[in-house]
């Protein structure tokens, strides 16, 4: 999609939104950003549209929105007449996630928290952090942790 007067470049276009031009590339790569117009030289030219739809894809990143859900939040944006009722919904389902990710914080600080408090200083030898960590019955609950890798999106996915 081809916006009026493209007048900025890729590095003005990731200052503004508060991200590097890698981000910007990616963004347009999988299609979340328009693919922009180009100078006879091969540069990009980005147009306001573009601000407001970069800076609107990183503050929903920012809120924790996976890729997929900001594409779908974007398609309903472009569709001002729509009822909000998809929104709401995407929404609610996304703080749904956000408690659970929250529960399963609170339980690992807690027993984060127990592991250290039993801990009496010492040798590794017989260092209570490093007995919980080798035997998962030692640990007070399943949940307790439930995988804090499980937490959000490995570093690599979440691109800002």
């Amino acid at each position: 999609m081809s916006e009026s007067h493209p007048t900025i470049g890729i590095g003005a276009l990731a200052r503004r939104a508060g991200c590097q031009p890698e981000t910007v590339r990616y963004y347009e790569h999988i299609g979340l950003l328009h693919e922009a117009s180009r100078t006879e030289g091969g540069q990009r030219r980005y147009g306001e549209e573009a601000v407001r739809r970069l800076t609107f894809i990183r503050h929903a990143r920012d809120f924790g929105f996976s890729v997929e859900a900001v594409r779908e939040l974007l398609a309903m944006s472009d569709r001002p007449d729509m009822c909000c009722d998809e929104v709401d919904a995407l929404a609610k389902h996304h703080l749904e996630e956000v408690e659970s990710r929250l529960q399963r914080l609170a339980a690992l600080r807690d027993e984060l928290q127990r592991m250290l408090g039993e801990c009496a200083g010492g040798k590794v030898e017989s260092c209570r952090i490093i007995e919980v960590l080798s035997d998962h019955r030692l640990c007070d609950s399943d949940t307790a942790h439930g995988g804090a890798h499980d937490l959000g999106e490995p570093p690599a996915a979440r691109r800002s």
